[in-house]
């Protein structure tokens, strides 16, 4: 079977530097340039345009983070929830304006959700609610735009808790990524199954991964082969899918991505 080919998460400055490696098997990218306010409320058509002309000639599948800093998707104040839409469209018009058919966005559980969301009656469903008003306007620009939101797991510890909000909004539009390292952490430090078992519960839900290694104890963004993260496992665990999501690594040494990748294949589980 042929091997899958992982790609990379990058902001322009680094995009320009692994540009011919993105290209060379048009490999999955993420753009990282516009989940920060200070862009978003810049000027984030020239950067938007510096992304179009580095991706000359590609044809690859193009994503982008979307904005995440300072909110949560699930907040109970009306108004902190309008500001929460509204940074989100703003990062769809981002994905209009350079051709990107994905957006993360992150998950509202919490390691206290975990353990406490249920001891009030209707508090999950009221949770599910506060986010489908957030959301409600997000979810139908983005179809219109032919853009997938993908729910990220950052504190989750129940694999299963995003991927049933993920289908409850019923749309094509919505689905779910999982961070490697953000479920190593949840399983080394709170108690969460290995990350293998995120990817069984997300199934056919899965549309995107972030590649990344840790340690287990904190949020590290370790090139793969840095930490120990069980590869074998995850990519195992990626082949019984009936889908390629995208795989993109996400680490802060950016500079050195391609160690990360090459790791990944001396294993033989990437190509």
């Amino acid at each position: 079977m042929e091997l899958p080919v992982v790609g990379a998460a990058l902001t322009t400055k680094t995009l320009a530097i692994h540009r011919d490696w993105i290209l060379e098997k048009q490999r999955d990218l993420e753009i990282q340039d516009f989940f920060s306010s200070e862009t978003l409320d810049g000027d984030w058509r020239a950067v938007a345009d510096d992304v179009r002309r580095l991706l000359d000639g590609y044809t690859g599948r193009l994503g982008m983070h979307g904005p995440f800093w300072g909110f949560k998707i699930d907040s109970q104040d009306p108004l902190i929830r309008a500001v929460v839409t509204k940074r989100l469209l703003q990062g769809l018009d981002a994905c209009e304006a350079i051709g990107a058919t994905q957006m993360v966005i992150h998950s509202p559980f919490t390691t206290w959700d975990y353990n406490n969301l249920d001891i009030n009656p209707g508090s999950r469903e009221a949770l599910a609610e506060r986010v489908h008003q957030t959301l409600r306007d997000v979810v139908q620009r983005a179809e219109g735009i032919g853009c997938e939101l993908v729910i990220e797991n950052i504190e989750d510890i129940d694999p299963m808790a995003r991927v049933l909000l993920a289908r409850s909004f019923n749309s094509v539009a919505v689905r779910v990524s999982i961070d490697t390292g953000h479920a190593h952490y949840a399983h080394v430090s709170t108690g969460a199954p290995p990350v293998d078992y995120y990817v069984d519960a997300a199934g056919a839900d899965l549309a995107h991964v972030h590649i990344q290694d840790a340690d287990g104890y904190s949020d590290r963004h370790w090139l793969p082969g840095d930490g120990t993260v069980n590869w074998m496992a995850v990519f195992r665990a990626l082949g019984r899918l009936s889908q390629r999501p995208r795989l993109l690594i996400e680490v802060k040494d950016q500079l050195n991505i391609r160690r990360g990748a090459a790791h990944l294949e001396a294993l033989g589980i990437a190509g």
